[in-house]
C-alpha cells in the first residue's frame, strides 16, 4: 500500500492473513508492487502509482482501492484499462463535507471574516448580515456527497438545485447549468474531476453568476480556472468563495487568492474529521474481506465514467 509517512492505523490487526507490503514513495512503491494483487493508495494525493506503471502490474493487480472520494490521481488510461477492479471510500465523507460546506454559507452570509478581523483590532462596529432562508443554492455533483450537501442547506432554509450527469427526480442535467447560474446565490461544486468537469468554472461560466453570489468549491481544484476565478474575485465580479481544493496543492505562497478578504481559505480539508482514518481502515479492511471471499466489493468505480454508479458495482 501507498502511504506517505503514516501508515493506516490499526489496518495490520483488520487484514487476517494478508501479506501487508508498505511503500512511502514512488521509489518504494515500485519495489513493493510486484507480485501484489491488491493496492491500498492511502495518499490521495500522491501520483506514484502512475509514475511506477508497467505492464506487468496491470497483469497481476486485481483491485486498486483509494482512500478518496475521487479517483482523479489513480484514474490515468493504462490503469483504467487493465482488467482491474477500481473501488473507492464513498460514504465517509458525505455529511463532514455537507457540514463544511453549511458552515462556509453561514460564514459568508453572518460575515464572520470581518467580524474576527475587527475583533483582532478591538473594533466595535455594528452591521446587517444576511439570511440565508430563500437563498439558491446550486449544488453540482448529485453523488452521495452532494446528495448530503443539498439535503443540509435544504434543512437550513435555501433553495437547492442538484445538478448531476444526466437528468432524474430532483436532479437537473448538466448541460442545464448554464440555465441556473444567473440566480444562484452558492454555487457549490461536489463534482468528480473528469473530461466532462474539468474547468467547468471558467471566465464564460463566472460571467452568468450573479454579482452576489459566493463559490464553494470542496470537489476538486481542477474544475475551476483558477486564474478566471482569481480575477473575477479581484473585480468584485463575484461576492466571494470558500476554497478547500486548488490546481496545485498546496496552494503556492504567492497566490493572490490569499490575501484576498472575499475568500475563505482551508486546505483541502472539508471532510476530514475526527476519525476519519479509523472510518477508511474500516471501509477497506471490510472490502478486503470481501476481496479474500470472492464477495461483490463496495463502491466499485464505473472506470468509463470515473465515479460508482448510482447502480452499484460488483468486483
Amino acid at each position: 500500500m501507498l502511504h506517505a509517512g503514516e501508515a493506516p492505523p490499526g489496518l495490520e490487526a483488520r487484514a487476517g492473513d494478508a501479506r501487508l507490503r508498505f511503500a512511502a514513495d514512488a521509489d518504494e512503491l515500485a519495489g513493493a508492487l510486484p507480485g501484489s494483487d491488491v493496492l491500498l493508495t492511502w495518499d490521495f494525493t500522491s501520483d506514484a502509482v502512475k509514475e511506477v506503471w508497467h505492464d506487468d502490474l496491470a497483469r497481476s493487480l486485481r483491485w486498486v482501492h483509494t482512500a478518496s472520494a475521487g479517483v482523479d490521481r489513480v484514474a490515468f488510461p493504462e490503469l483504467l484499462a487493465a482488467p482491474l477492479t477500481l473501488t473507492n471510500s464513498r460514504g465517509v465523507f458525505d455529511r463532514p463535507i455537507a457540514e463544511f460546506v453549511l458552515g462556509a454559507v453561514l460564514a459568508f452570509a453572518k460575515d464572520t471574516a470581518r467580524s474576527l478581523a475587527l475583533q483582532r483590532d478591538r473594533t466595535w462596529r455594528h452591521r446587517e448580515t444576511e439570511t440565508i432562508v430563500g437563498r439558491v443554492a446550486t449544488v453540482v455533483g448529485s453523488g452521495p456527497i452532494g446528495q448530503a450537501i443539498a439535503q443540509l442547506l435544504g434543512a437550513a432554509g435555501l433553495d437547492v438545485r442538484l445538478v448531476g450527469r444526466r437528468a432524474a427526480d430532483g436532479v437537473h442535467a448538466f448541460d442545464e447549468l448554464p440555465g441556473l447560474l444567473p440566480d444562484s446565490d452558492f454555487l457549490v461544486l461536489a463534482a468528480p474531476l473528469t473530461g466532462a468537469t474539468r474547468g467547468m468554472l471558467h471566465s464564460g461560466t463566472i460571467a452568468l453568476l450573479p454579482e452576489r453570489a459566493r463559490l464553494i468549491n470542496i470537489g476538486r481544484g481542477p474544475l475551476v480556472v483558477q486564474d478566471d476565478l482569481t480575477a473575477a474575485l479581484a473585480s468584485g465580479r463575484i461576492a466571494g468563495a470558500a476554497l478547500d481544493v486548488f490546481e496545485v496543492e498546496p496552494l503556492p505562497a504567492d497566490s493572490p487568492l490569499w490575501t484576498m478578504e472575499n475568500v475563505l481559505i482551508s486546505p483541502h480539508m472539508s471532510g476530514d474529521v475526527v476519525g476519519w482514518k479509523d472510518m477508511l481502515v474500516e471501509l477497506f479492511a471490510d472490502n478486503l474481506e470481501r476481496y479474500r471471499t470472492g464477495r461483490e466489493l463496495r463502491n466499485v468505480v464505473d472506470k468509463e465514467r470515473g465515479y460508482v454508479s448510482s447502480s452499484g458495482g460488483r468486483a
